[in-house]
C-alpha cells in the first residue's frame, strides 16, 4: 500500500507526542521569526497537522486558525487540546485555496513543514496572499532543499566520517521517500531555494529574513551525522511595508 498523510497520520501524531527533537528544533526556529508576544493576534496556521506549533502560537496568546487536508491528524490536534492563553480551532481545507479563510482576516500566517507538501507551490502563496492583512506576514519552514533533495543520502568516508551526499537538486517536483520510518514515504514537492524565493516575490512578498539555523545538540545527539549542516530552510515575508 503507498502511503499517504491519512494512512501515516497516528504514526505520526506518536512520533511527536514520545519526542521528536528535529521536529521540536523545527517549531522553535519558525517561532524565533516570530514575536514573543502574540496575545489577541489572528494566525493562520497552514499545515497544522497534529497542531504542534499551532499550540506553542496559542501559548503566546495568539488566535489560532490550524488547516490541513488531513482529517484524522486533525483529529489528534483536537485531542491535543489548547494550552492558552490564546486559543485555537482547526478545519479541513487546502492550503492551496484557504477556502475557510476571509480575505483579510489574519495578520500572521505560519508554514512549518508544509508548503513542501502543497501541490501547486504559486497558488498557496497567492492564497496566503489574499487572508493576510496590509503589513501581515508570512513565516515558513520547509526541509533544506540542498541537503533534503530526492535521493540525497549519507555516506561515510574512509575516516569514519559521515557526509551528506546531494541528492537529485535540480529536480523539482514530487518525489517519495522509501524510507519506512521516514515521514516522507508519505509524499513530498521538492523546489530549490530560487523557486521559493522567486514565487514569494511573485506573490507580492517582500523577504524579511532567510535563515538556516544549525541544528542544537539534542538533535545532534540523536543524529551525530547532522551536525554542521541546516536541516530546515526558514523564511519571513511580508506583505507590505513595515507594520
Amino acid at each position: 500500500m503507498t502511503d499517504t498523510w491519512d494512512t501515516i497520520a497516528d504514526w505520526y501524531a506518536e512520533l511527536l507526542r514520545t519526542g521528536s527533537p528535529l521536529n521540536d528544533f523545527n517549531r522553535a526556529a519558525l517561532l524565533d521569526l516570530l514575536p514573543a508576544e502574540l496575545a489577541g493576534r489572528r494566525v493562520l496556521d497552514l499545515g497544522c497537522g497534529e497542531g504542534l506549533v499551532a499550540r506553542a502560537l496559542a501559548a503566546r496568546g495568539a488566535e489560532v486558525l490550524g488547516i490541513d487536508p488531513c482529517a484524522p491528524l486533525l483529529d489528534h490536534a483536537r485531542a491535543a487540546g489548547t494550552p492558552g492563553p490564546g486559543t485555537v480551532r482547526y478545519a479541513v481545507d487546502d492550503g492551496c485555496l484557504l477556502a475557510t479563510v476571509a480575505d483579510r482576516s489574519v495578520e500572521w500566517v505560519t508554514a512549518g513543514l508544509s508548503l513542501n507538501h502543497v501541490p501547486d507551490l504559486g497558488a498557496a502563496l497567492t492564497a496566503v496572499r489574499r487572508v493576510l492583512t496590509a503589513h501581515g506576514a508570512l513565516v515558513f519552514s520547509v526541509p533544506h532543499p540542498c541537503f533534503e533533495a530526492p535521493h540525497a543520502s549519507w555516506t561515510s568516508e574512509p575516516d569514519g566520517t559521515v557526509r551528506r551526499a546531494v541528492g537529485d537538486y535540480l529536480t523539482e517536483g514530487f518525489w517519495r521517500s522509501d524510507n519506512p520510518a521516514g515521514v516522507r514515504r508519505a509524499g513530498n514537492q521538492h523546489h530549490t531555494v530560487a523557486t521559493y524565493l522567486t514565487a514569494l516575490l511573485d506573490a507580492g512578498f517582500a523577504l524579511e529574513a532567510v535563515t538556516e539555523p544549525a541544528p542544537p545538540p539534542p538533535v545532534t545527539q540523536q543524529q551525530p551525522q547532522r551536525a554542521g549542516l541546516p536541516p530546515f530552510l526558514v523564511i519571513r515575508a511580508r506583505t507590505g511595508g513595515p507594520a
